[in-house]
């Protein structure tokens, strides 16, 4: 079993000694400064509850009130559940259910739809092949992926019409939907409740752009032809680890930020989500039902100057119990460009990052995982 590389060390913050922990990122390795104390339960003022209803409202101080929600949460941990999100239990149970039903399977069905047929890290990952962090343990979990595809978004009605620019970085591909046709509500039920995650996304963003002080149409040119991923991660029950700081224990998936604007997630009521905070303490954040768990990803926290935290999280499964968790991934169209937004630069403030294409961003951010891998795997790819 790989171990967590980290050196511990003893520091006097609050008497808690601390331990060195390092992610990846788009440029390079970080080092975050870590407290030795076991998990805790976040509060509401660390992860707090958003009803998010009013951004349909047709009142703009409605919507307002909660971009200034967002805002406060988004400066914070950057982590935060929202509830009355308008996604329809229905689809959500369906997407559930199928998903369960295809990790249930036997490894060998499941591999009709592996991820090494697909250019852009779509289907089948299978248990021990995924290591989000290459710091730390092989992820004990298995993972099935599907990118956006124009022709299953609802919003788009002439797929000739889509610009060249737009296009190049679109891919489609159909083999894993006949890799599981032996599941005859899988992909009705998966894309249902993609449809429905990406008109929440799309209303979200306009929500982000008044919290950033902007016209709430800012971004929409920009997401047209969103990065829009769906994945669902099988988590099987770790062992519990002898000592409970023991850094050498597995992880369910490693620490790690996200690539774009931001993730909505979707967990059973098994729990295994934790959020690092400022100070370096894990948090739990637990399943809350009816909600989703949003996170700020990389890309936001750049065009934000940093006002927006892109922060460091992780799963471990003690439960006993298998776990699914189901992630949406959004960001800008992958041809898009943002620079830092002036309205997120304080006077004396300079800019702190150079404009990077969404392509460019997320292709580096693989190559550097990659890079610290030591070798490029067929399932790490990015074909944009």
């Amino acid at each position: 079993m790989a171990t967590t590389e980290t050196t511990t060390k003893t520091v006097a913050v609050d008497e808690c000694p601390t331990t060195e922990l390092r992610i990846t990122s788009g440029d390079g390795p970080v080092t975050r400064t870590v407290l030795r104390t076991p998990p805790r339960d976040a509060d509401l003022s660390e992860v707090p509850i958003i009803d998010i209803s009013p951004i349909y409202s047709s009142s703009v101080a409605a919507r307002q009130r909660v971009a200034q929600q967002l805002r406060d949460a988004c400066t914070n941990t950057g982590f935060f559940y929202v509830t009355n999100h308008g996604v329809p239990a229905d689809a959500l149970e369906a997407a559930h259910a199928a998903s369960l039903e295809f990790f249930r399977q036997p490894r060998a069905v499941k591999e009709r739809a592996h991820a090494s047929q697909s250019q852009i890290y779509n289907g089948y990952k299978p248990p021990q092949t995924q290591r989000i962090n290459p710091f730390e343990s092989v992820d004990v979990r298995e993972s099935f992926s599907w990118k956006y595809d124009p022709k299953y978004d609802e919003c788009v009605t002439d797929m000739a019409a889509i610009p060249a620019k737009v296009s190049q970085c679109l891919t489609s591909e159909e083999f894993l939907w006949d890799a599981t046709a032996n599941l005859p509500h899988f992909k009705d039920a998966i894309l249902k409740y993609w449809r429905s995650c990406l008109k929440l996304a799309r209303a979200l963003v306009r929500s982000f752009a008044l919290s950033l002080h902007l016209p709430e149409d800012y971004f929409d040119d920009k997401f047209s032809h969103p990065d829009a991923t769906f994945s669902v991660n099988y988590y099987p029950p770790l062992e519990q680890p002898a000592a409970a700081l023991d850094e050498s224990v597995q992880v369910s998936i490693g620490s790690h930020t996200d690539f774009q604007l931001f993730t909505m997630l979707w967990q059973d009521s098994t729990g295994g989500l934790q959020v690092l905070n400022k100070q370096g303490q894990w948090l739990k954040a637990k399943p809350i039902e009816g909600t989703f768990v949003v996170n700020i990803a990389d890309y936001m926290q750049r065009i934000t100057n940093d006002l927006y935290v892109s922060t460091i999280h992780r799963v471990q499964n003690w439960s006993g119990k298998e776990r699914i968790s189901m992630p949406f991934f959004f960001g800008f169209n992958l041809n898009e460009s943002c620079d830092v937004l002036d309205s997120c630069v304080a006077p004396g403030e300079k800019k702190k990052y150079q404009e990077i294409s969404c392509h460019d961003w997320v292709k580096k951010r693989v190559e550097e995982m990659n890079r610290i891998k030591g070798r490029t795997e067929p399932h790490e790819k990015f074909d944009g």
